[in-house]
Formats: structure tokens, sequence, C-alpha cells
């Protein structure tokens, strides 16, 4: 799974409608640039792509108020909701997410429900232990991976890394189900991670692209 789809759709449906640069400048907010393939041209490539796969409607935008061109407008519909919403899913219950993915995944864990979270996330628990357990089939951590020469390394990180992130995720069920954030169905006011039309971004590249004025 590509973590870009993830994000454009995530951030295209927190506003409601929004132009691509909008789109780019939440990402950089987010640090996306930084932990995901989320350049300028993959941003502006997806939006058009998924436009044309119907996830996403078009809109022709008025110029700006500050006197530029006008630009596409875009909003997610009812397949692309869809489609976010499954992404969401796979990216938290995946053992083997790319890092990338899995960050993405969480930006959107509070548009579903408490406790199908929850749900998902012990599902992800499951897959580690599963994939900790096949990995002991052939390698046992107390001998040291020297025992299988420095090929045993591999499978040494493999163990860690199941090991750690079962740890995290349990660490995020216990918070999830302490009451932390606000969840899709929930009284309370959700969390606003977009900027703003015109609000400074403290964390922009200020590179600028072709597809900004689009």
């Amino acid at each position: 799974m590509s973590a870009i789809r993830l994000l454009v759709l995530c951030a295209v449906r927190q506003h409601g409608r929004a132009h691509g640069y909008q789109i780019r400048n939440d990402l950089e907010y987010w640090g996306a640039h930084e932990w995901s393939n989320a350049k300028p041209g993959s941003i502006y490539h997806a939006l058009k792509q998924m436009a044309k796969q119907g996830l996403l409607v078009e809109h022709e935008a008025a110029p700006s108020s500050a006197g530029g061109p006008p630009r596409t407008e875009y909003e997610v519909t009812g397949a692309g909701n869809e489609e976010y919403l499954a992404l969401v899913r796979a990216a938290l219950t995946s053992y083997d997410q790319r890092p990338d993915v899995l960050s993405a995944g969480l930006g959107g864990i509070v548009d579903l429900e408490r406790a199908e979270v929850v749900a998902l996330l012990k599902e992800r628990v499951a897959g580690l232990a599963a994939w900790r357990d096949a990995v002991t089939g052939h390698y046992l951590p107390e001998s040291g991976p020297e025992s299988l020469g420095h090929i045993g390394e591999i499978m040494n990180l493999w163990v860690h890394s199941a090991d750690a992130g079962a740890e995290w995720t349990r660490g995020l069920i216990a918070r999830i189900e302490g009451g932390a954030y606000t969840f899709a169905g929930e009284e309370g006011e959700p969390f606003v991670g977009v900027l703003a039309e015109g609000q400074e971004n403290p964390y922009a590249t200020g590179i600028p692209d072709p597809g900004d004025e689009e």
C-alpha cells in the first residue's frame, strides 16, 4: 500500500473541499515529506489520479482573493470515503506495513469508532505474535544471532521488531481504552489537523512546484 493515497484522502476529507496547494501545505505541516513519499509531484499526481478513478470530484474554484489564478478544488466522493476508511483499517491491522503507511493510518484513526480501532489494533498484535512465532521456529533468540552466522542478525532484527511493535501497539490500545481522543460517533470536539486558508505553516519547505498554481 502507498501512504500517499491515504494521506491525500485524509487531508481532503478534513477540509471538505481543498485545492492541491492546501493539501501539499497540510502534508508538510504533518512532516509527511520527511517520513513518506509525500513530495509535491506525488501529491498532485495522486489528486489527479484519484479524480480519474472517481475517488475525488473536481470543482473549478473562483480566482483567489489574493489575485492568483483559479485553482481546482477536490472533494472526497462516496467511493473515496470507502477507500479511505479501508486504507486506514488495512494500515492498522497489517503487521508488515512500512512505517510511513502505519503513520498515515494513525492520522486517520479518529475517523473510525473507538471499539473498531481497538479491535483492529488487537488484530495487529496477533499478527505480530504470529510473525514472531514463525521466525522463532527457525531461530531462538536465547541462542544468540551468532548461531546462524551473520544471517542470524536478520532474524534477530525481526524478533526485536515484533516485540517492539507489539509493546507499542498494546500501549496505544490502553490509551484508547482509557478514553484518549475523540472518535467517530462520540461527543466532543474532533481534533483539527489541517491548516485554515491563509494560515501560516511553520514547517513549510518553501520549495516551489509547478503544481502549486493548479
